[in-house]
């Protein structure tokens, strides 16, 4: 029906590519803010959660986890059942899904209602990253995909430094099931701007799921992958411990520690803005740089974690290489497989993946006695390897510059 939402929406006037891709763009990126505000909301409500369900501490701490599974898992299924959507009417979908997940959690009366919520709401975000880049790929020109990647992405940066504190905070003072509640509306709000605003795009005729599924038949497209899943671990080996580590270590006091990680996220910001306008023309050597740079300070604030300025200086300068190779990973995967909607879900999970095992290898080794600095070696290790993944396309790119030369 033409007066349905989506045909009102899709009727909106278009505009040229350049003129409506930069406030589209940003459009993506409060969608991704939403997505992260709820993937961390309930790491700082746990004892909260915890004593007004009558469960343990570490039963509200899978939620965390169900959450990164769904996003692995079920975003690559969600985003199958939506491959032959419009990609902004998928993402109108998606936006409705997660604040209906949202609304469940925020009514929860019992863990199952909350283990359902998270399942929901994961799926969605892991889909979600997929059809925003496809989108962001659409409406941005071949010169301006990596400026505009490292936009939309910096709804991660946004998400973990002030969604994070401001689902807490509401948390703290509202009570858990408001912060539920305010990240909703937050996906709501996003969602009408989207329906609105965001210009219409047409799926590619020649979608199908058996070309998208063929497209995973490339062992270099595996490769890429292994490298992006080896730099976010390497990362979250070190920031899942980095409160720990400067405490009982180094020995700064709680302020300092919180002061350091403001300064963490402000380098991921910075880092992230670097990185979007580099990964266009020079995307291998920014991530051999990154990863080389991440390797060194990894294994420096190992070295050196007792020592209070030089495993500060480490700490920010993972801020600057670690998850704001994001940009760049991105427009690697995108060049390996045409930027193929459900090839940049999978990278969404691959990404998660990474997280997942990098935060795990550390713990581990922390439980196997090797103590506090083992996460950073950990990560150190992870770098390394993300390196090696990455030697063939260096290599290329040293055959393909000296044929120019010559």
């Amino acid at each position: 029906m033409k007066n349905s939402l989506f045909n009102i929406a899709n009727h909106h006037p278009a505009t040229t590519k350049h003129q409506s891709a930069s406030p589209a763009i940003y459009i993506l990126a409060i969608g991704i803010f939403a997505m992260v505000t709820s993937e961390f909301q309930v790491t700082g409500m746990v004892p909260i959660m915890a004593y007004d369900l009558g469960v343990s501490i570490s039963q509200i701490g899978y939620l965390v986890s169900l959450y990164a599974l769904a996003m692995a898992f079920g975003g690559p299924l969600l985003a199958m059942g939506l491959l032959k959507t419009p990609p902004k009417r998928a993402l109108i979908i998606l936006y409705m899904i997660f604040i209906i997940g949202e609304i469940v959690g925020a009514l929860a009366n019992s863990y199952l209602m909350l283990v359902f919520s998270r399942i929901i709401t994961g799926a969605v975000s892991g889909a979600f990253f997929g059809v925003a880049l496809a989108i962001c790929v659409e409406i941005a020109g071949e010169q301006q995909r990596g400026w505009a990647i490292s936009i939309v992405l910096s709804g991660i940066m946004l998400g973990t430094i002030l969604g994070l504190p401001m689902a807490n905070l509401i948390g703290t003072y509202a009570g858990w099931r408001e912060s539920f509640w305010a990240t909703s509306v937050l996906a709501a709000i996003a969602g009408i701007i989207s329906l609105f605003y965001l210009p219409p795009i047409s799926p590619p005729s020649t979608i199908s799921l058996r070309t998208e599924l063929e497209s995973l038949n490339n062992l270099r497209l595996w490769r890429v992958f292994s490298t992006s899943l080896l730099i976010i671990g390497a990362t979250f080996a070190a920031f899942t411990y980095f409160t720990p580590i400067l405490k009982e270590v180094t020995g700064y006091n709680d302020n300092m520690i919180a002061s350091l990680l403001i300064l963490y996220g402000a380098a991921t910001i910075v880092g992230n803005i670097v990185v979007g306008k580099l990964a266009d023309r020079h995307t291998i050597p920014t991530l051999t740089t990154g990863l080389i740079s991440l390797t060194v300070f990894l294994l420096l604030f190992s070295l050196f974690a007792d020592k209070k300025l030089l495993a500060a200086l480490s700490l920010i300068g993972i801020g600057l290489v670690g998850v704001t190779m994001n940009p760049a990973m991105a427009t690697r995967v995108m060049r390996t497989a045409n930027g193929r909607q459900l090839i940049n879900t999978i990278h969404t999970s691959v990404i998660t993946l990474g997280v997942v095992t990098g935060s795990f290898l550390g713990g581990f080794c922390i439980h196997l006695g090797w103590g506090l600095r083992a996460p950073l070696w950990v990560g150190g290790g992870m770098a390394l390897l993300g390196l090696i993944t990455l030697l063939p396309d260096i290599y290329t790119l040293y055959k393909e510059n000296n044929m120019t030369k010559k």
